[in-house]
């Protein structure tokens, strides 16, 4: 031994060590608590659907159903579904894409989802991760649940950034993304399961859809093989500082699988109409899709 004792570490230092440690401990618990919290927010609400779904009615699609419909609906219902299949009645998909988070060539943020549909009552929940920042992501819950409108955003689950919800404009909202959506869940168009057919034209119809005191409408646009290609409301709310200002909203579907025995587009792209200007700001890939039966 030499004798050296060793050189103590400066106390200015150690204090330092310990104030991130601590730093470092503090944001650890609150991602945790975000997460759980978000987690148990989920939970909750897909089990509100769960509860308040009903068994489909009839629980068989036969294409007797198709007599008296538009002639490019009953075309899409041919070439969605098989006769003698069942009805849908909770479907549950996941999805990747990207959100625009503001008007801007660098605002697209990645995106994952999970999307959970009842369809007798109507209703779904989107939730969504968005990444905007390494390491940060916002919380995004888009629902119908019961009638009610939903959109809520936190940042790591915790705080708040958007809270829309209970308002007829957010019901009216929600509700024309079901219908507008429903090409992912063909037997939710079904007039068994609510929806209203009126004619346009030989590749257009209009879909209509009421729930309680909520009504819905669009436009849909059938391509050459006969599948839902766009969708077209001339008035959604939009949120503008606050104000739901009715703006038209059209949604793009493409690429065409069969899954599960239906066909189902698996890229969508939904926009806003701004003064003659499509400005997209949710576009995202079906990655899959779990259906369950009526009984």
């Amino acid at each position: 031994m030499n004798g050296r004792r060793p050189t103590p570490i400066p106390i200015g230092l150690t204090i330092g060590l310990y104030v991130l440690v601590g730093v470092l401990l503090a944001i650890g618990g609150a991602l945790a608590i975000g997460a759980l919290r978000w987690r148990e927010l989920s939970r909750w609400r897909v089990a509100l659907l769960d509860t308040l779904r009903q068994t489909p009615d009839p629980a068989i699609y036969s294409e007797t159903e198709l007599e008296g419909l538009p002639a490019p609906v009953q075309r899409y219902f041919r070439a969605a579904l098989r006769d003698g299949q069942p009805i849908i009645a909770r479907a549950r998909l996941t999805q990747r894409g990207e959100f625009l988070q503001q008007e801007a060539d660098d605002g697209w943020r990645p995106f994952t989802a999970t999307h959970t549909v009842s369809t007798r009552p109507p209703g779904f929940l989107w939730d969504a991760r968005i990444r905007v920042a390494p390491g940060i992501a916002v919380r995004v819950h888009d629902a119908y649940i019961g009638g009610r409108g939903v959109l809520q955003g936190a940042i790591l689950g915790l705080v708040t950034v958007v809270d829309i919800s209970g308002t007829p404009e957010a019901a009216e909202g929600e509700l024309l993304r079901y219908l507008a959506e429903g090409p992912w869940v063909p037997t939710a168009l079904l007039p068994s399961q609510g929806v209203r057919w009126d004619p346009v034209d030989d590749s257009h119809a209009r879909a209509t859809l009421v729930d309680g005191d909520t009504t819905a409408s669009l436009t849909f646009t059938f391509g050459a093989d006969g599948l839902v290609s766009h969708v077209f409301a001339a008035e959604r709310p939009r949120d503008v500082g606050g104000e739901m200002v009715p703006t038209p909203w059209e949604g793009r579907f493409a690429d065409c699988v069969e899954r599960n025995g239906v066909q189902i587009p698996t890229l969508g792209e939904v926009a806003w109409q701004l003064e003659g200007r499509h400005l997209p700001y949710w576009r995202g890939r079906i990655l899959d899709v779990d259906y369950t039966y009526a009984p």
